[in-house]
């Protein structure tokens, strides 16, 4: 661990001396107040009391803010903004970088899946991380199922009840089938039916041979702090579902800690699946996916490894690996 995070998790147990930091973290006196100055530039502001060292009671949303206290083995990378923070972190894996995490609070170029517009201003948490997994390119899909878990868990752990839409869309607002949520207004805003409002999306890039991944990129965008009035139409944000701002950092952190926890089984698949399962809308309703090959329309019944939607339809079992799908009403199959 380097001088800055292990100074970090030093100052998450409580104040602390100088000199005591420095037998700790076994360095010099002087390399500990460069670090601190580093960080209070960085906007962690350290305080200096006659306790010693005291971190900030309200950290703020940056590099170091993120990191204190975090329990994921993350290194992270702040910037105001960015192009996209997924087109930095494949800048930091040709560089031979690993475990790192792109945080941006705000992005100019940033796209979603099949290049879609993805709105990303000031305000949302917008996180890219890059890891090494030492898993076979096909179970690539398993981390896009992970960072759906972890983003929900995220929001949830706000008090945004969020749910998964198969593959990748992070949504709140239930509008499920035959309760009578479907179009009735919520807070001023119709709860768009078919499984509500997005909240959250998740691109994932990746480079590898069929027996291994090289790098891989799983990128999370996180409508936080926005106004819904500024976003693409049945897309809403943490701000406007919990009534006022959340903690983007608590956001960040709890998001990438979940992620790291699941990444970790990757090879086993099946703790992946389960939190997968537990936390989707798509399961036991009617969809419609539609595909190269046309649109394959039934109930969808389970997900498979890696991230296949078993679809049960009239003429059998179908198993989509990639496809819009869409949230139906009987009425619409």
């Amino acid at each position: 661990m380097d001088t800055r995070r292990a100074l970090l998790a030093a100052l998450a147990d409580g104040p602390i001396s100088g000199p005591a930091l420095a037998d700790e973290l076994g360095v010099s006196r002087a390399a500990v107040w460069k670090a601190v100055e580093a960080l209070r530039e960085e906007g962690f502001a350290v305080e200096s009391t006659s306790a010693g060292y005291v971190a900030p009671a309200d950290p703020p949303y940056c590099a170091a803010g993120i990191e204190f206290g975090l329990d994921a083995p993350y290194a992270v990378e702040y910037r105001d903004r960015l192009p996209s923070t997924n087109d930095r972190a494949r800048e930091l894996a040709s560089e031979g970088a690993a475990d790192v995490a792109v945080v941006a609070d705000e992005q100019t170029g940033s796209r979603g899946r099949l290049d879609r517009e993805w709105v990303a201003p000031s305000g949302g948490v917008w996180v890219s991380i890059l890891t090494r997994p030492t898993v076979p390119a096909a179970r690539a899909p398993l981390f896009t199922l992970a960072a759906a878990v972890a983003t929900v868990d995220a929001c949830r752990e706000i008090d945004v009840d969020a749910h998964i839409k198969w593959p990748n869309d992070v949504l709140v607002g239930d509008g499920k089938v035959g309760d009578g949520t479907d179009g009735v207004g919520d807070g001023g805003r119709k709860v768009a039916g078919r499984g509500g409002r997005k909240v959250a999306g998740i691109l994932t890039e990746m480079e590898g041979e069929a027996d291994r991944v090289s790098w891989l990129v799983v990128g999370v965008g996180v409508n936080a702090n926005l106004d819904p009035a500024a976003l693409p139409d049945a897309a809403t944000s943490l701000r406007a579902e919990a009534g006022g701002d959340v903690d983007r950092r608590r956001v960040a952190a709890t998001l990438l800690e979940r992620y790291a926890a699941l990444a970790a089984t990757a090879d086993r698949a099946d703790q992946i699946l389960s939190a997968w399962r537990d936390r989707a809308s798509t399961l036991g309703r009617r969809v419609r996916v539609e595909t190269a090959s046309g649109p394959v329309v039934g109930t969808a019944v389970d997900v498979e490894s890696p991230g296949a939607l078993v679809i049960d339809t009239a003429e059998g079992e179908r198993r989509v690996h990639a496809g819009d799908c869409e949230h139906l009403r009987d009425a619409d199959a």
